[in-house]
C-alpha cells in the first residue's frame, strides 16, 4: 500500500487554501452583477454547482452516498450556518458598501484562528500572536480608505458581521466533519442542503428568482462554490485553523486589488503595506508547522 507524503499532503493543501481564497475575493463582486435578489443568488450559487461537483466526485472516485448519522446531522447543520451566511452577507453587500461588507465578513477569521487555539488548549505562541497582529494591522490597512462607518450603512454592516458569525460556524462543522467524509462528497451534499433551505427564503423574501442573464450566476457557482469552497473544504482536512484564519485574510487585500483592476480604485502604498503584512504574518505562522525531520 502507497503510504502518502504528508508534508507534500500539506504543502499542496496550503497552496489550495491560498487559490480558493482568491476565487472567493471574487464572489462579492459577482453578486452585485447577479440580477436577481440577494438570497436568490445564495441558491443559485450553491444549486448550479451541484453538477458539477457531482462530476469532480466522479473522476477523483469519491463517491457521494449516504452518510453515517451523525456526519449526515453535522453536514446538514454546516450547511444551514452556511445557507444563513449566504443569505446575510449576499443582503449586506447590496446595503453596504463593499469594503464594509468584506471588513465585517471576515469577522470569521478571526474568530476561527481563536477557535483553533482553544481546541489546541493553549494560548499563541509569540510568533503566532505577532502573525495574527500583522494580520489584523494588514487588514484594517486595507479597510482604511475603503471602509466607511455610517447609520446609512448599519443596516448592512451589521448582516455582514452576522454572516460572520455563521460563517464560522460553517467552518467549524466542516473541519470537524472533514475526518469521517471526502471533501468533494461532503461539499456536494452541504450544497444540496443549502440549496433546500435557500430556495424557501428567496421565496418568502420575495426575491427576483429568475435573472436576464445567466452569465454572472454560473461565475458565482463556479468561482465561489466549485473552486472557492471546494479547495477551502480540501485544505480544511489538513491545514490548522489559525492558519486557515489568516488565510482568509487575504480575500480583503484581493477584493481591494479587484476594485483597482475593474474600478480604477487607487491601491495606495497603505493598501501595499496591508497586503504585505497579511503576507508577513502567513509566512511567520507557516513557519511553526513546518514538520520535524525525524531520525
Amino acid at each position: 500500500m502507497a503510504i502518502r507524503n504528508p508534508t507534500r499532503e500539506h504543502r499542496w493543501a496550503f497552496v489550495a487554501l491560498l487559490l480558493g481564497n482568491v476565487a472567493l475575493a471574487a464572489g462579492p463582486f459577482l453578486v452585485r452583477h447577479a440580477g436577481v435578489g440577494p438570497i436568490a443568488a445564495g441558491f443559485w450559487r450553491v444549486t448550479l454547482a451541484l453538477p458539477f461537483l457531482w462530476l469532480i466526485a466522479r473522476m477523483l472516485k469519491q463517491p457521494v452516498r449516504v452518510q453515517r448519522r451523525a456526519a449526515t446531522i453535522a453536514i446538514g447543520a454546516a450547511a444551514l450556518f452556511f445557507a444563513a451566511d449566504l443569505a446575510a452577507w449576499h443582503a449586506g453587500i447590496l446595503l453596504t458598501k463593499l469594503g464594509n461588507a468584506t471588513l465585517f465578513g471576515n469577522i470569521s477569521s478571526f474568530i476561527f484562528a481563536a477557535w483553533g487555539l482553544w481546541l489546541a488548549r493553549r494560548w499563541p505562541s509569540l510568533i503566532q500572536a505577532l502573525a495574527l497582529g500583522l494580520a489584523a494591522a494588514g487588514c484594517a490597512a486595507l479597510m482604511w480608505g475603503s471602509a466607511e462607518l455610517s447609520a446609512s450603512h448599519l443596516r448592512g454592516d451589521l448582516l455582514s458581521a452576522l454572516a460572520g458569525l455563521l460563517y464560522t460556524g460553517y467552518l467549524i462543522l466542516v473541519e470537524r466533519t472533514r475526518g469521517a467524509v471526502e471533501p468533494v462528497p461532503l461539499l456536494f451534499i452541504a450544497s444540496l442542503f443549502a440549496s433546500a433551505f435557500l430556495l424557501p427564503a428567496a421565496l418568502v423574501a420575495g426575491d427576483r428568482i429568475f435573472p436576464a442573464d445567466w452569465g454572472a450566476l454560473f461565475a458565482l457557482a463556479l468561482c465561489s462554490q466549485v473552486a472557492g469552497q471546494g479547495l477551502l473544504v480540501y485544505a480544511l482536512g489538513h491545514v490548522p485553523p489559525l492558519i486557515v484564519g489568516i488565510a482568509m485574510l487575504t480575500q480583503p487585500a484581493l477584493s481591494a486589488l479587484l476594485g483597482y483592476i475593474y474600478y480604477g480604485e487607487a491601491f495606495t502604498l497603505l493598501d501595499w503595506t496591508g497586503a504585505a503584512a497579511i503576507v508577513l504574518a502567513l509566512i511567520l505562522v507557516r513557519l511553526r508547522v513546518r514538520p520535524q525531520a525525524t531520525t
